[in-house]
């Protein structure tokens, strides 16, 4: 179990993943945690060296049961291609083993905002993981809201807007409402830094920093709060071009997201991408957790990234297929 106030033994699910390595290798920095990577048996991803692998049959619950034993903390990173119950199944596993805390699979926009999970279904299971992390009342959980990935969803034409291939920008609205989002290096840092931090207050004064805290809780991260108008200028210095080079257009984001649940009705698979990164652009405030929630960073000593650096990352990752992941 955890070694006196701190967590010591860490579990990830999907630690062979883009986010997942990125925890991963950031927990492995810090020298405080030994993390075991839970796979399937046939799984072919590769984690990261000095990890523990435990393999597991999700048609039997008890090896789950088994490769959490002594954990105490669980991290769950999961593609959108995984069966609907795989969370619910390692939720369960984690309380029957009596894991302390969870990270569930968030790594996401503010599914804490009501508007915003009613309109984007895929939020909605997110709501539902967490409060069956409570009704168990085993585990406590932590959910880590980032945002959209940046050169993850930069790299997607239908996503942020922007193409670099063909130098166009579809600007939602006046291109102006700023959204929270944040890189992979980030979001590994934030976990690192969070699960390092003591379990309960180490200062009798004090109950700032520990996890107790921020128990059963939705906190927020970033990397940067920007525009597409500011990832398009950061765009713009990247590739050493200017703005009259690109073809730069206008849609109004109600009519966008409609679009996009029309699309997907008809089994396109861009509409989805419209749906989910185009309401997240409402002129409400949803989209900025930063402002409007407040984020950790400074608890966790986050820095304030490059957007340029990001931005170079996304182009590279907008050469090869940027739906892989």
């Amino acid at each position: 179990m955890a070694s006196s106030n701190h967590i010591s033994r860490v579990a990830i699910v999907g630690a062979g993943g883009n986010c997942g390595r990125f925890i991963t290798e950031a927990l492995l920095k810090t020298g405080k945690h030994t993390v075991t990577a839970i796979t399937r048996g046939d799984s072919q991803n590769k984690v990261p060296e000095g990890v523990n692998v435990k393999k597991v049959d999700y048609n039997k619950q008890e090896t789950l049961v088994e490769a959490l034993q002594g954990q105490d903390a669980l991290v769950i990173t999961l593609s959108g291609y995984v069966p609907k119950d795989t969370q619910g199944q390692l939720i369960n596993a984690a309380s029957e083993a009596g894991v302390a805390w969870i990270l569930p699979n968030e790594w996401s926009p503010d599914t804490a905002n009501e508007a915003l999970v009613k309109d984007v279904f895929v939020f909605q299971p997110n709501v539902a993981n967490r409060e069956a992390i409570t009704k168990l009342g085993k585990s406590s959980y932590i959910a880590v809201s980032t945002g959209f990935w940046y050169e993850w969803s930069l790299a997607i034409p239908a996503a942020y807007g922007i193409d670099f291939a063909n130098r166009t920008a579809t600007l939602f609205d006046d291109g102006e409402t700023k959204i929270s989002t944040s890189t992979w290096p980030q979001v590994g840092r934030a976990v690192a830094a969070l699960l390092s931090l003591p379990i309960t207050s180490e200062n009798s004064n004090s109950n700032s920093t520990c996890l107790e805290t921020l128990k059963n809780k939705v906190v927020y991260i970033t990397s940067f709060t920007v525009s597409q108008k500011d990832m398009l200028a950061s765009a713009l210095r990247v590739t050493n071009t200017k703005e009259h080079e690109w073809t730069i257009t206008h849609e109004p984001s109600h009519e966008r997201y409609a679009s996009g649940l029309e699309e997907i009705q008809e089994g396109k698979r861009v509409g989805f991408a419209k749906m989910l990164y185009t309401r997240v652009f409402y002129p409400d405030g949803s989209g900025d957790t930063e402002h409007n929630k407040g984020t950790i960073n400074g608890l966790l000593g986050l820095p304030r990234e490059d957007i340029d650096q990001a931005t170079r990352a996304a182009i590279e990752r907008s050469k090869v297929d940027p739906w892989a992941g």
